[in-house]
């Protein structure tokens, strides 16, 4: 398999200038500043945010000497006269901060492929729309299991990639989730992982890439598109006709084709729906390709609990149970849900969905609602708005429809309306920003800390 070469990291980092565009409170940008500053390198720290608003991650960075801060703005000067600009996944790259760099000669990186670049470990990256956490977190699980030594990182909460270099050796694999925007880094620096696994393809991030939507599918291809003779790309059988369609006369890796049914039917996996058996049989094909035998494979895979927010049981309170889904930000992730969860025809979900708009069709989503739902309960917000009418008008088919403003009201609706043998799903189908959430994990939070607080204190 192809290889990179390794390196000292302090060597690499120390004495170097950098701008750190993007601090914000997930925990990897600050992960990321802190562990640049700890190797000497000198940092302008800058973000649109304020200083109050990033007080926390401020709070972390306050005793280094070699870190400045420039919050509230950013400033064209920083982008000039940099050995390089370390920026945030959420920022464009038609930026006109990030054209002032580029016009500068100041390379553009960011945590995910300037760490495979300086670790050489061997890189598993994984990408789709839907799937990449679920596949990431039990191919991780399945390497524990074999005995190697593993690192997991990218799109992770709380993870600086970066900081993983202090951990890494020339034996470890890294284990990496990579979305669209973490991947245009890797285009920046002309390299793909070792091992690329593309899960899914479905119309998403509609806002930010409304000037150009094929960008999307471009900006992940950049995962096996600098691939080399002897690695690997694995394609789940959904995408892999797009993906050999437009891309085959460009990818030079041995292609693995993969399906739900390439998962032996004997194998009985703790978390429900058949798109986690698809998800862990993408698992098991890059298992294999690394040299895993099926038996660890399988003990680890069966004994996966999954990922918080991802059809993650909560509680159950006299007959009534409680899924957290919050990381289905689109309609198709909550149709799978519901599919996982529900029995067709029996309405015996009670779906909580709503959030801020993302300008995707949900046409489907209201289609299949009306099979799996006996109640919905909307959460007011922009996206949730434009839909509303037509979700309204499942009430002539019996499904009962409730609309609350904020999430506490919506819960406690929810909970209210539940009967013995129902189960609540929260599932929002929409993303997370707007007034309510300082992000995904925040909302997905906040949900659990209600659900506890109501399994307490109203009577299911």
């Amino acid at each position: 398999m192809h290889k990179r070469k390794n390196g000292s990291y302090r060597g690499v980092l120390e004495g170097k200038k950098v701008l750190v565009m993007g601090l914000g409170l997930l925990g990897r940008g600050v992960g990321d500043a802190c562990f640049l500053a700890e190797c000497g390198a000198e940092l302008i720290v800058t973000d649109l945010k304020s200083r109050e608003q990033l007080a926390q991650s401020v709070a972390q960075l306050a005793a280094f000497p070699n870190v400045t801060f420039v919050l509230g703005r950013h400033r064209l000067d920083d982008f000039r006269d940099k050995d390089f600009v370390l920026k945030a996944a959420g920022v464009p790259l038609n930026s006109i901060y990030i054209a002032e760099a580029k016009k500068n000669n100041v390379p553009v990186r960011m945590s995910a492929d300037l760490f495979a670049k300086i670790s050489g470990v061997t890189c598993v990256g994984v990408t789709g729309t839907r799937g990449k956490s679920t596949v990431v977190h039990m191919l991780h699980a399945v390497l524990k299991e074999a005995g190697k030594p593993v690192l997991l990182g990218g799109n992770v909460r709380g993870v600086s990639t970066l900081a993983l270099l202090s951990e890494a050796t020339p034996k470890h694999i890294a284990v990496l989730e990579l979305d669209s925007w973490q991947l245009q880094g890797w285009s920046e620096m002309k390299m793909s992982p070792h091992i690329a696994v593309f899960t899914t393809l479905y119309s998403d991030h509609v806002n930010y890439y409304k000037e150009n939507p094929a960008a999307y599918l471009d900006d992940k291809a950049n995962i096996f598109l600098y691939q080399k003779p002897g690695d690997i790309l694995v394609l789940g059988k959904q995408v892999a006709p797009t993906i050999i369609e437009k891309y085959g006369e460009c990818i030079e890796s041995e292609v693995v084709v993969v399906d739900d049914l390439d998962l032996p039917d004997t194998w009985a996996l703790r978390v429900a729906g058949k798109h986690n058996r698809y998800n862990a049989a993408l698992a098991l094909a890059v298992a294999r390709e690394l040299g895993i035998g099926d038996a660890v494979s399988r003990k680890s895979l069966e004994s996966f609990s999954g990922v918080p927010g991802r059809l993650e049981f909560i509680a159950e309170k006299n007959g009534v149970k409680i899924y957290n889904d919050n990381s289905s930000t689109t309609p198709d992730a909550t149709i799978a849900g519901l599919r996982a969860l529900g029995t067709s025809g029996e309405r015996t979900v009670v779906l909580i969905m709503g959030g801020d708009e993302k300008n995707l069709d949900m046409s489907e989503l209201v289609a299949e609602i009306p099979r799996w739902c006996s109640k919905v309960v909307l959460f007011k917000e922009r996206g949730t708005d434009r839909a509303r009418d037509t979700i309204f008008s499942l009430v002539s088919q019996g499904v009962e429809i409730f609309e609350e403003e904020g999430l506490e009201a919506t819960v406690r609706r929810a909970f209210t309306i539940a009967t013995p043998g129902e189960t609540i799903l929260y599932s929002p189908a929409y993303s997370s920003f707007g007034k309510y959430f300082k992000n995904e994990y925040d909302r997905g939070d906040q949900f659990n800390a209600l659900v506890k607080k109501y399994i307490i204190s109203v009577k299911v």
